[in-house]
């Protein structure tokens, strides 16, 4: 309810936990927006979480109410009709009063409060004027723990007041915005102070002093017209309260709005909650409604610009360069098997991996002996490749910022694009980190097999010939010669055994084609999962964070303006 009219059901309560609640989601947003956020009001933010912890921890149950007005609005006057003796300074010399006056009610301490107020000059009003204002014949109504302050005039052709003034209104609970029929309508007072505290209604108090020096119509015409310009700055339903210092009417209604917030104990409360609530739509302005979607899987035109840039390609044809052969080593001639030791290891020279034979020796994998390496040697990415590059995580950032306010959007673009080498050192790593072995096909072993046989076939036939003529060279007697046909067996072991050797090898050279391209489409989908996992870590995931800050943020500030 409002504290400032008993009864009323226009302005929810605020409790102790309500408010240390939204006060932690206003901090909390501001930790997740960061630099995403307007500096301005963020600092702004920070000093209304600081004064709600700081208001909140003062003992007592005080309800501040500060007198607030422009110069000649008769402040101090009316301060002291409600004290019912002369506290504060009243002359014609303008300014008067150049620091706060406090007036206090009821015997509970509030020194405390008047410290961290910074207000020094304070009187306390007796408790037997406690019930009454102070006022002869005036209503009884409870004021006991009410502060009342008299500031310094806010439009104060002296800074220093002006400052002072400012800073007090950021600290009270209750405002009392005290005009007259000449400034009523100043520019000053419904520009800077209630269209700002506009979402501080239920605190808000306006009086229009100097009542006396109207006629009945012209009071009437201008207490609506202050309540209409009340209402265009944000402050609907107002009921101006019209005073006279000299008179003293209209000063038993004021005291009957102090002692309902005084009745009430919610107004600082209240006050807070609508600081908070205030800062909270402003920053509010700074996150969008709702964020991008972000697929759950890494884009495949970004995994290909990736996979381009990492070298891929090149790669996956040395792969299959050292399959062949090696295929071709181990199935094809014996005899001519020696060719294929002269031809370098195209693995060995990207520095990616090794034979299997020396894994084998060494007992250690691939991945082992290219961590030893470090890096590998592949070329460096063309320019082709690394504007590829750029233009897929250029349309990432972009998809991931649609719809966010400009830092959110830069952020996310920022996120998206890793700075300096560290991509590109990432994709190296990955690359060098991917196994490129497999496993042995089974048919090196049984080509390879046969050939031996074939080839020791040959060897045999061709020394049985070499034999025979010997024999037949050295004049010796004839040694029976087993045939097949005309053919006799040590012709046919020879040219059996190199003719067969000859075609297995052919087959074998076709058979590992074929086999090099299954290999290479093997190593190749590791290297693009090795590239994704890359892509999800050092694009998506930074992205991602950047937009779940973004959630936490609007989510924090949707607590805090509730």
């Amino acid at each position: 309810m409002s504290p400032l009219v008993m009864g009323s059901k226009k302005v929810k309560g605020v409790t102790a936990e309500e408010l240390q609640g939204r006060s932690s989601a206003l901090s909390a947003a501001l930790v997740a927006g960061g630099a995403q956020l307007d500096p301005a009001r963020v600092e702004e933010a920070s000093a209304v979480v600081d004064k709600v912890g700081e208001r909140m921890s003062k003992t007592g149950n005080h309800t501040v109410v500060a007198l607030a007005g422009a110069t000649g609005s008769g402040k101090s006057s009316l301060f002291n009709a409600l004290v019912g003796e002369d506290v504060a300074v009243v002359g014609a010399r303008r300014p008067t009063t150049a620091h706060p006056v406090a007036a206090v009610w009821g015997e509970g301490d509030a020194g405390e409060l008047l410290d961290w107020l910074s207000v020094k000059q304070r009187h306390h009003v007796p408790a037997s004027a406690t019930g009454s204002l102070g006022l002869p014949g005036g209503q009884a109504w409870n004021l006991d723990g009410l502060v009342l302050l008299d500031l310094p005039d806010f439009d104060s052709r002296v800074e220093s007041h002006r400052v002072e003034s400012e800073r007090v209104l950021e600290l009270v609970d209750v405002f009392v915005w005290v005009t007259d029929p000449q400034k009523y309508a100043d520019a000053r007072l419904h520009d800077d102070f209630l269209k700002v505290l506009a979402d501080h209604g239920a605190v808000t108090v306006v009086v229009l002093n100097q009542a006396d020096r109207l006629t009945a119509d012209a009071l009437a015409q201008i207490r609506g017209d202050l309540a209409r310009l009340a209402a265009e700055d944000g402050i609907g339903g107002v009921k101006v309260i019209a005073t006279s210092a000299t008179t003293r009417s209209g000063i038993d209604e004021l005291g009957v709005r102090l002692a309902s917030a005084v009745a009430a104990q919610n107004a600082a409360s209240v006050r807070l909650a609508a600081d908070i609530r205030a800062c909270a739509g402003r920053l509010r302005t700074d996150v969008a409604d709702t964020e991008p979607s972000l697929a759950e899987r890494v884009d495949g035109e970004l995994v290909d610009a990736l996979s381009r840039a990492a070298g891929i390609p090149t790669v996956v044809a040395a792969v299959e360069r050292d399959y062949r052969n090696q295929a071709w080593s181990r199935t094809g001639w014996p005899f001519t098997r020696w060719v294929q030791a002269l031809r370098p290891d195209p693995l060995k020279r990207l520095r990616l991996g090794s034979r299997d034979a020396v894994e084998e020796k060494l007992a250690v994998t691939a991945g082992d002996v290219r961590s030893v390496l470090g890096r590998s040697s592949l070329p460096p990415p063309t320019p082709a490749a690394r504007a590829s590059v750029d233009l897929a995580t250029r349309r990432v950032g972009d998809e991931a910022g649609q719809g966010l306010p400009a830092r959110w959007a830069e952020a996310v673009s920022d996120a998206a694009t890793p700075p300096g080498p560290e991509l590109a050192d990432a994709l190296d790593q990955a690359v060098v980190g991917t196994s490129l072995r497999a496993r042995t096909p089974m048919w090196w072993r049984a080509f390879g097999l046969a050939q031996l046989v074939l080839a020791l076939v040959a060897v045999l036939g061709l020394g049985w010939l070499v034999v025979l003529v010997v024999l037949g060279w050295l004049a010796l007697p004839d040694v029976s010669t087993p045939s097949l046909g005309p053919v006799p067996y040590p012709l046919l072991m020879f040219v059996g055994g190199v003719v067969l050797g000859i075609a297995l090898a052919a087959l074998a050279r076709y058979l590992a084609v074929v086999g090099s391209r299954r290999r290479g489409q093997l190593i190749r989908s590791r290297l693009l999962e090795a590239v994704s996992g890359v892509a999800a870590e050092r694009i998506v995931a930074p992205v991602r964070v950047v937009l779940a800050r973004h959630r936490e943020a609007r989510e924090a500030l949707d607590r805090a303006v509730a």
